[in-house]
């Protein structure tokens, strides 16, 4: 079969119109971007880039919306920044101790010193704290308290009465949290021994400090 050259160069055409024809448009659609408008589209790199009117959100801390935000009451220490003792003794007065190791750590602190400065006390709680910490002594504060012949306000393995509503009970109680919490710094050292003032018991001991009425030893 003889194809005439005429008839080759339409069929050749007829397929080349047909693979390349161009898609539909409606031409009511509108535009990407509107006819003589000068809003071009801003490259994804350069919206990034920070403004007057957008920060740098990438550098800016806690940028990240997963990221957890800081809560300021997690860091106990954050409670005596910037605080006297007295203040932070004042923010944390209560009846209630919350645990029994606190209410034992405050009877101490309330029948042994609760006529001593905050000071005072505060040493008499770091006292007891440290024998706790020793593993020279029992691990706990009930234990520390209520270990056989130690404290001579001990009546078996009971505190005596005390008067919950008094200020001095609820300042025993701040201070028992201050030292459990390690607020304020021990103002008598590593002591893990004390005794009135108005005794002498001959010791063999370092002695380490002197505040109020009692005489402090390690």
């Amino acid at each position: 079969m003889i194809v005439s050259l005429r008839t080759a160069i339409l069929v050749i055409a007829a397929l080349t119109g047909a693979s390349v024809a161009p898609a539909k448009v409606n031409p009511t659609t509108e535009p990407l971007i509107a006819e003589g408008s000068k809003n071009l589209p801003v490259p994804v790199a350069s919206a990034l880039l920070p403004t007057e009117e957008s920060p740098d959100l990438l550098s800016a801390p806690n940028s990240d919306p997963l990221a957890p935000v800081a809560d300021e009451g997690d860091d106990a220490d954050d409670m005596a920044k910037g605080a006297t003792l007295a203040e932070t003794v004042a923010s944390l007065r209560s009846s209630d101790p919350g645990s029994r190791e606190l209410e034992c750590l405050a009877g101490a602190i309330y029948f042994e010193s609760k006529s001593e400065s905050l000071q005072g006390q505060l040493a008499v709680g770091h006292v007891i704290a440290n024998r706790a910490d020793s593993g020279r002594f029992p691990s706990s504060y009930c234990g520390v308290v209520f270990q056989r012949s130690q404290f001579s306000f001990v009546r078996g393995h009971s505190l005596p009465y005390i008067p919950r509503s008094s200020r001095d009970w609820q300042e025993a109680v701040a201070i028992a949290k201050i030292v459990d919490a390690g607020l304020y710094s021990s103002p008598v050292g590593k002591a893990m021994f004390f005794h009135a003032r108005r005794v002498s018991p001959g010791w063999r001991l370092t002695r380490v400090a002197t505040l109020g009425n009692h005489i402090f030893y390690r």
